[in-house]
Formats: structure tokens, C-alpha cells, sequence
């Protein structure tokens, strides 16, 4: 299979299982005042699909690595389906909670497993590229997810929003299914040969660099997304579609990356773009704390996204090769220690909000996303490093 129609083939999955993920945080005061709960409460449903997504990776890699990525693909997608089907009619907010827990969980053997399949049959010298091109379905998903979501509920609903979900997840299967249905089936599961790769895995300085980077970088950037919507109506900056165009903002940052990638890694190399993506951030963080209107917003929100996929890409690209036999592992774990961050930076953010305000929550956060750029400027472009490649 050629590398493009590989793309293509993940790229289904990849922007239906991003859209459902993304598509409940411009919902939050709609799903909260349907339900009969508070949006602070509604909120929490980020981290409710976030960790499940974090912690099921230690399980789908060695598994990914054992029995075949594209077979573990395909029953992740089933799941996925089914949760999205089923929370259409959740009747309270406790149902829906345990659904996106599911969805959560079922959405992680998606985009972490394409990355590893990448890895597998694209040369490491055009990896980032093809990688960028994987993400810009994700990246779309993700605009589709943030913005038209919060649109789309004022007219058809947020159960609306997730038949829509369902439908475009019931497609990736599709997809999916026919595409691999040549695959060449994998071996056994065996826990102890997955035990010992994870050791010679967590034994690779390089390997928990890349995993406490992307650890430190999600919290710093992901913890004010489902916050955006109740700020903004609580300012009187609009409602849900208002605030999914100012998340929008993000996605089409992560655009910019994708159509600049090979401009940069030609002209610029890893080092400044880490530094870029950290400066960028930062910037980003700084502006999102001066509560402006949805429009300020989106132009902070579009220098985040554009900032960390020139961090995250330049991560993501370095997971693969740290343990090429295990590659699988290898970014479940990197997936692992991204979506713990997410998690956990939606609940420090909200600890911020309550004690220090939005200016100075988001003041800390741009502080960290500029160390993080700064620390993998020099950690990831030291010579020993390199030659590891």
C-alpha cells in the first residue's frame, strides 16, 4: 500500500474519532442547561474522555504490537461507535459521564496506532511530513469538533451533534475495515514480552524526555479549552457558537503548521521550531488572559494551535524511532503521558480560575509552555541525541 492511500485510510479515523472528542466543549452551557447541571460540572466530561484515552495506551500498544495495529483499529472504532450511539439518549449527566469514559477509552486505539503505522512504512526522513498530512484530518476534525459543534447545537441539539458523531464514526469503520482487509493477521498477546519492552523503553533517556515534554506541554495548553464557552458567556462574549469559532482558531493554527512544516524543517531545523512553538504558545496563553471578545480569542487561539503542533509534531515524529521495535508501545506511552496532561491541566486550570483569576492562570501556563519549548530546543538537539536517530 502506497504511503498516500495509507494516509487516507487513517485519516477517516483520525477526524471522526478527533471530532467527537472536540465536539463537546462548545457545548458545555448546552449540555449543562438541557441536563440540569452546572457548566463548571459539564466541563469535567474533557477529562472524563481524556484519561480513560490516556490510560487504556499501555494496554492497545503491546497489544497493537502483538496482534496487529489495524485489527485493534477496527474493534476500537466498533466501540467507539457504540458509545457515541448510546449517548445520544443519555437521560442525566452520571449516563453521559460513563459513556464518554467509554468513548474515551475506545477513541484511544485510534490516532495513537496510526502514528505507530506511519512509523512502520513512511522512511524517517520524510516521517514529519507525512505525519503533518496524517494530522491535517485530525487537525480538520478537530475544527469541525470545536466550531461547527457549538454551531450546529443551536439548531439541531447537542444529541443532534452526536448522531452526527455516531454517523461519521460509523464511516471510519467502513473505511477501515475495507482498507485493512488485506492486512496480514498479527500473533499472540503475551504480557511478559510486552513487560520487557516497556523496560527497554523506559530504560531510553531519550524516550522519557519526549513523554515528560509532552506530559508538561499538554497541561499548559489544554487545560483552558473547556473553559472558553463559560467564560465567554459569562463575559456576555456569546454563547455556543461564538465560542466554538474562537476554538476554531486553534485548528486553523494547526493548518498554518501543516502548510509551513517542510518550509521549516528545510529553512529553520528542530531547534528554532521548538523555540518558535513555545514563544508562539506563550503568546497565545497571554492573550486568552486578557478576556477579550470571541474575536481576540480566536486570534490567540490560532497562535496556540500553530504553536503546539510545532511542538507536538516535532515530538511525535522523535517517539517513533525510539524503539522501532516496539513502536506501537512506544507512542502508547507518548499518548499516555499526553492525554494524563491534558486531564490534569483541565482540573489545575480550574483550581487557577478559581484562586488567581484568568489572567494570572493563563500567565502561569504561558511560563511553562515557554520552558517546555526552550528545554526541547536544547534536550532533543544535543549530538548524542541526534546520532540516536
Amino acid at each position: 500500500m502506497s504511503s498516500r492511500n495509507l494516509i487516507l485510510i487513517l485519516a477517516t479515523s483520525g477526524f471522526a474519532s478527533t471530532f467527537s472528542g472536540r465536539a463537546v466543549e462548545p457545548m458545555v452551557g448546552v449540555i449543562a442547561r438541557d441536563l440540569s447541571s452546572t457548566p463548571q460540572t459539564i466541563a469535567l466530561l474533557s477529562a472524563a474522555f481524556a484519561l480513560p484515552y490516556a490510560f487504556i495506551q499501555p494496554i492497545l500498544g503491546p497489544v497493537g504490537d502483538a496482534l496487529g495495529k489495524e485489527r485493534v483499529m477496527k474493534v476500537a472504532l466498533a466501540v467507539l461507535f457504540l458509545a457515541l450511539a448510546c449517548s445520544i439518549f443519555a437521560p442525566d449527566p452520571s449516563t453521559l459521564f460513563t459513556l464518554r469514559i467509554i468513548a474515551g477509552a475506545a477513541a484511544g486505539g485510534s490516532i495513537p496506532l496510526s502514528i505507530a503505522l506511519i512509523g512502520d512504512r513512511v522512511d524517517m526522513a520524510q516521517r514529519q511530513v507525512a505525519l503533518s498530512r496524517y494530522f491535517i484530518a485530525v487537525i480538520v476534525g478537530q475544527l469541525a469538533g470545536s466550531s461547527f459543534a457549538g454551531l450546529l447545537a443551536e439548531w439541531i441539539g447537542w444529541r443532534g451533534v452526536f448522531s452526527l458523531s455516531t454517523f461519521m464514526v460509523a464511516l471510519a469503520l467502513a473505511a477501515t475495515v475495507i482498507g485493512f482487509r488485506g492486512a496480514l493477521p498479527g500473533g499472540k498477546f503475551d504480557l511478559r514480552g510486552a513487560l520487557l519492552r516497556y523496560r527497554d523503553i523506559l530504560s531510553n533517556p531519550r524516550a522519557l524526555t519526549l513523554f515528560s515534554l509532552v506530559f508538561v506541554e499538554a497541561i499548559a495548553i489544554f487545560g483552558i479549552f473547556p473553559y472558553v464557552a463559560p467564560l465567554l458567556e459569562e463575559r456576555g462574549g456569546g454563547g455556543a457558537t461564538e465560542a466554538g469559532f474562537a476554538l476554531g482558531g486553534f485548528a486553523i493554527g494547526g493548518l498554518v503548521y501543516s502548510a509551513l512544516v517542510a518550509w521549516m524543517l528545510k529553512r529553520l531545523g528542530i531547534g528554532p521550531i521548538l523555540m518558535g512553538g513555545g514563544f508562539s504558545a506563550g503568546v497565545a496563553l497571554v492573550l486568552l488572559g486578557l478576556g477579550g471578545d470571541w474575536k481576540l480569542d480566536a486570534a490567540a487561539m490560532l497562535f496556540l494551535g500553530l504553536g503546539f503542533y510545532m511542538l507536538h509534531n516535532t515530538f511525535q515524529a522523535q517517539v517513533t524511532e525510539v524503539a522501532p521495535g516496539a513502536r506501537a508501545s512506544a507512542v502508547a506511552l507518548h499518548a499516555f503521558s499526553f492525554f494524563c496532561g491534558q486531564a490534569l491541566g483541565v482540573v489545575l486550570m480550574g483550581f487557577g480560575l478559581r484562586n488567581i483569576g484568568l489572567t494570572g492562570a493563563t500567565s502561569v501556563a504561558a511560563l511553562i509552555i515557554l520552558g517546555v519549548g526552550f528545554a526541547a530546543s536544547i534536550l532533543l538537539t544535543r549530538p548524542a541525541a541526534q546520532r540516536a536517530r
